[in-house]
């Protein structure tokens, strides 16, 4: 079906929609990645955004039951190049448009990609819309793209997270209570393969609630949206760090951030990609980290003496990671559980149990 992509500056993309044939309205934001789009399609952080890929041939791989990271797609919608119209993989069980289809999830290719990316870079995240068909004018497509919700200051969290706790796995030496604010779950995979057991409380369950699982360490997950938006999860964690080992990913490394007294801010165009130079300041290494997200906490506003700054961006040298000096807590805004090829930060969950078992014994 033609479709169209309309921008809030203006622009009009003209384009064939796939999947559900309905308006869908979003931030928009490019990423860079060349493999994984069943693992962005299925990240539960880009709730509330229409993700606009820049390699230009989606699908050709296919999607499979393996790599599925949360209960359901979240995101808005989906731009492409160009959908391959065939998919070959040993592990694959349906198309990209099939998914899209049973999810009821809207897609739109034919669109050129790198110059909206070029237009984000220059202009920043723009809100979107994909409209099937020709139902409204230019004019009325763009004045209400223009009237939809942003995601500054919406907590989008509540909308990803189940509503009850749950098991991942109960086989392990030390148990781990995940705040769920939109886990994905090769996290939950990657503590599982170091030895822990692994539940997930939502992220609106209180820190008493937490403390009654008695659990060995807490992880704080990823999820969407702003940061600033979530204060009640902010005043759970800040219950919890001085009673338990905490590690903060993405969402949660953001939350640690203010729970330490720091500010976050919205980045320009976010870091959205497999390909992100990090350097541990420790170590003096550089990892290539997958990053996804909008906001940012502000290095100079961490005045907390004891927080040092362990990890920062190549690109734009913002903060990438923090550890306390004296309490068992660390946290990193990049995913280490993603594998984009190179698996340079899976090592942060080994130190996660050997923090623990330290603490132990």
């Amino acid at each position: 079906m033609e479709g169209y992509l309309v921008i809030e500056d203006g622009t009009i993309y003209k384009g064939k929609v796939f999947g559900a044939k309905r308006i869908k309205f979003g931030e928009l934001i490019f990423n860079t990645s060349m493999t994984g789009y069943q693992e962005i399609i299925f990240d539960p952080s880009y709730k509330g955004q229409i993700v606009v890929m820049t390699y230009p041939l989606i699908g050709n791989y296919g999607v499979n039951e393996e790599d599925i990271e949360s209960y359901k797609i979240h995101l808005e919608g989906f731009v492409i190049k160009e959908k391959s119209r065939i998919y070959s993989n040993w592990r694959a069980n349906k198309s990209l448009e099939e998914l899209f289809e049973k999810n009821g999830i809207v897609g739109i290719e034919g669109i050129d990609t790198r110059k909206i990316t070029i237009t984000l870079r220059e202009k920043g995240a723009l809100k979107g819309g994909i409209f099937p068909g020709k139902r409204k004018s230019p004019e009325e497509m763009v004045e209400m793209v223009k009237k939809s919700e942003s995601i500054v200051g919406k907590d989008l969290v509540r909308s990803v997270v189940k509503d009850k706790p749950y098991w991942w796995n109960k086989k392990g030496k030390y148990k781990i209570v995940v705040i769920d604010c939109g886990v994905k779950y090769n996290i939950l995979r990657l503590l599982s393969s170091v030895g822990f057991k692994v539940k997930v409380i939502p992220s609106f369950f209180s820190w008493e609630e937490i403390v009654k699982e008695n659990p060995d360490g807490i992880l704080i997950s990823n999820g969407p949206g702003d940061p600033a938006a979530v204060p009640y999860i902010v005043n759970t964690v800040s219950n919890l760090v001085e009673r338990y080992p905490v590690f903060g990913i993405c969402l949660g490394h953001q939350i640690l951030g203010q729970v330490f007294g720091g500010k976050t801010f919205k980045l320009k165009f976010g870091h959205h990609g497999a390909n992100h130079p990090v350097k541990d300041l420790k170590t003096g290494k550089i990892h290539i980290t997958v990053q996804n997200h909008g906001f940012c906490v502000d290095i100079n506003t961490l005045k907390d003496p004891h927080v040092e700054i362990t990890h920062i961006n190549l690109n734009d040298m913002t903060l990438e990671g923090i550890e306390h000096k004296k309490l068992p807590v660390f946290s990193v805004q990049f995913h280490p559980e993603n594998s984009p090829g190179p698996r340079d930060a899976q090592y942060l969950f080994e130190k996660f149990y050997r923090m623990i078992d330290g603490k132990k014994n």
